[in-house]
């Protein structure tokens, strides 16, 4: 296994950077709003998993997202990790997570070892919940892409980090407001929203390892 999985996945039997780490990709009065008053819990949030798929690649680790088709829903086009939401038939979230991948990527469950996870994320527009689970393969994928869910598929080097521009711009959110809400840059595609907030985790993760912490 690369070193650089190995430490990762004991940094994940860790306490986890959390809401801290996540609330630096949401706009600024919406944080303040979540940290005070939100709690997902008294809502009934339905549950959902995605897996943020890590596999070597040259001399680096690679992550794979998805562009979603375009279709009458609030999260139409956004990018994301492989995912969904939990079917009743499925044993539990973290399978949740490999089966979506598998159907929206062609990613066969039993090739992915589970690191674990990270810190949910509550969507509060959809009312999700979300698991962000991290898996591993030891190959690079061959991806077979849902032509009617997947409209691209981008892949990323989680560590060199000039693949990825952190800024912010005027974002028209899912109630309507356009309001000025941090981004990443990643080959031209822009992740914000619940997705810029796992890989805000992520990427503080991947630095406490980068620097030996």
């Amino acid at each position: 296994m690369h070193p650089f999985i190995e430490q990762l996945k004991a940094k994940l039997n860790e306490p986890l950077p959390g809401q801290e780490a996540q609330f630096l990709m949401v706009p600024g009065k919406t944080a303040q709003i979540k940290k005070k008053d939100l709690n997902p819990l008294k809502n009934n949030p339905k549950k959902s998993a995605v897996l943020i798929l890590l596999y070597p690649l040259q001399n680096g680790i690679s992550t794979v997202l998805i562009e979603r088709a375009i279709y009458a829903g609030i999260h139409s086009g956004q990018i994301a990790f492989p995912g969904g939401k939990a079917e009743e038939t499925d044993p539990d979230l973290k399978y949740t997570a490999l089966r979506e991948t598998y159907e929206e990527i062609g990613i066969p469950i039993e090739s992915v070892e589970v690191l674990g996870n990270l810190t949910d994320v509550y969507i509060n527009p959809s009312n999700y919940l979300v698991t962000p689970y991290i898996g591993y393969l030891s190959n690079s994928p061959h991806f077979v892409k849902n032509e009617r869910e997947v409209q691209n598929i981008i892949t990323l080097d989680i560590l060199n980090r000039e693949n990825v521009i952190k800024s912010t711009k005027k974002i028209t959110h899912s109630n309507g407001l356009t309001m000025q809400t941090p981004f990443y840059s990643i080959e031209g595609f822009t992740i914000w929203g619940a997705t810029a907030m796992m890989m805000s985790e992520l990427m503080v993760i991947t630095e406490k390892i980068q620097k030996g912490n």
